[in-house]
């Protein structure tokens, strides 16, 4: 592969290629369009963070410091980690000046994740914020800024896969007119990246963070397992030194495999701490339905006790009147008749106190008319005695009317 080889992909048609050079030159320096596809990057993820920071409890000057640490700082982790796995060409004796050529490529997207990630951490601990909203907000960074950068690739011609036929591939023409086609890992890494921001947007917009550092395990997980995957496909792995196994692929699948783990034990947690916080609800609320359950029988069973003892008072006056074989008016009757009884014994004494003779005396006297005698008349000194006489004996004579009624 050359630098200036055309690019082309047959799924557009035969006339679609692609012929553009890896940089520009503006007063003599060159500017590489791979440096731009980065710093492009960089610049959307720190505005979508800025237009989210309410979701991650930052500020616009927490971000802004956050990007001017973690650009340089992902830039030198980057550059590291594929110094590394490429430690000839670096640390060999005439070769120490090649580390400050970044110009001249050689950076490896793990390392600037890794930097990046430490980073952040620091930047908690300084400031004393969430390690976990940090982390979050890094994860759909990093989607984003991986997403473009990819593009980078592109242009230099480089992270393409092995040779293929599929309708998708992409075709490397040389200067001598040899065209190769191979797949377009850099693309498939783009798209996997676009679809992992996506399903993270979709879901941070419909559903409330569960628990700090979610979004961030859950891109270490998406992005391990589409590079596990879109590693084995290319054709420039670093690989661990003495061995034939890729670094960045057996990274990834341990990430993806840490971070898988870390969800579900952090999902299984938060779940059965939401469980028993509405077991306890459920509990508070059965407790009160149980005491109004209570008040209710409670006046329930007063009532049934008010409606049976009116019913035994019914029923034992119902008896008490069968046993004397006498009805209501019967029993009437002889309420009235109690009453004359009391008036007569009454009258009785009233008289017998006035003619000095006992009450059986005045019961027994027989019931006469008094006329007055023209030459009875009684004086002042009598006259009170004589009135209180003649109210007793007219009592006494309607007490006589009414028995003669009866």
């Amino acid at each position: 592969m050359r630098p200036d080889d055309l690019i082309s992909f047959p799924i557009f048609g035969e006339a679609f290629i692609f012929n553009i050079p890896r940089f520009f030159t503006i007063f003599g320096f060159n500017i590489y369009y791979y440096g731009l596809f980065i710093t492009a990057g960089y610049a959307l993820a720190g505005l979508y963070l800025i237009k989210r920071r309410e979701l991650f409890g930052l500020t616009k000057d927490n971000i802004l410091d956050l990007l001017l640490i973690a650009i340089p700082c992902g830039l030198i982790g980057a550059r590291l980690y594929f110094m590394i796995f490429n430690y000839q060409d670096f640390f060999a004796p005439g070769q120490w000046g090649n580390i400050l050529r970044f110009r001249e490529g050689g950076l490896a997207v793990y390392g600037g994740i890794i930097a990046s990630g430490l980073v952040f951490i620091i930047y908690s601990r300084v400031k004393k914020m969430p390690i976990g909203n940090l982390l979050d907000a890094a994860g759909f960074g990093l989607f984003i800024g991986q997403a473009v950068g990819r593009w980078g690739n592109f242009i230099n011609r480089e992270a393409f896969g092995v040779e293929t036929d599929l309708p998708w591939r992409m075709g490397l023409t040389s200067v001598t007119g040899i065209v190769r086609y191979y797949h377009p890992a850099f693309l498939y890494e783009s798209l996997w990246n676009v679809a992992g921001l996506l399903i993270m947007h979709i879901f941070s917009k419909k559903s409330s963070t569960k628990y700090p550092g979610q979004y961030f395990l859950f891109y270490v997980a998406w992005y391990g397992l589409g590079r596990f995957m879109i590693e084995g496909l290319r054709t420039d792995s670093l690989m661990i030194p003495g061995t034939s196994l890729r670094a960045s692929q057996w990274l990834a699948a341990f990430s993806f495999l840490v971070a898988l783990i870390l969800l579900i034990y952090f999902h299984v947690r938060k779940y059965s701490a939401d469980v028993a916080v509405e077991d306890d609800e459920d509990d508070d609320e059965e407790d009160e339905d149980d005491n109004d359950v209570d008040d209710d029988d409670v006046d329930d069973v007063a009532d049934e006790v008010d409606e049976d003892v009116d019913a035994e008072d019914t029923e034992s006056a119902e008896d008490i009147a069968e046993i004397d074989g006498a009805s209501e008016e019967e029993i009437a009757d002889e309420a009235i008749d109690e009453d004359v009884d009391a008036e007569d014994t009454e009258a009785a004494e009233d008289l017998a106190e006035l003619d000095g003779v006992s009450t059986s005396e005045v019961e027994n006297e027989p019931d006469e008319e008094i006329e007055d005698s023209p030459d009875d008349k009684p004086d002042d000194s009598s006259g009170e005695k004589i009135e209180t006489k003649s109210k007793a004996e007219n009592k006494k004579h309607k007490i006589s009317i009414r028995r003669r009624r009866k």
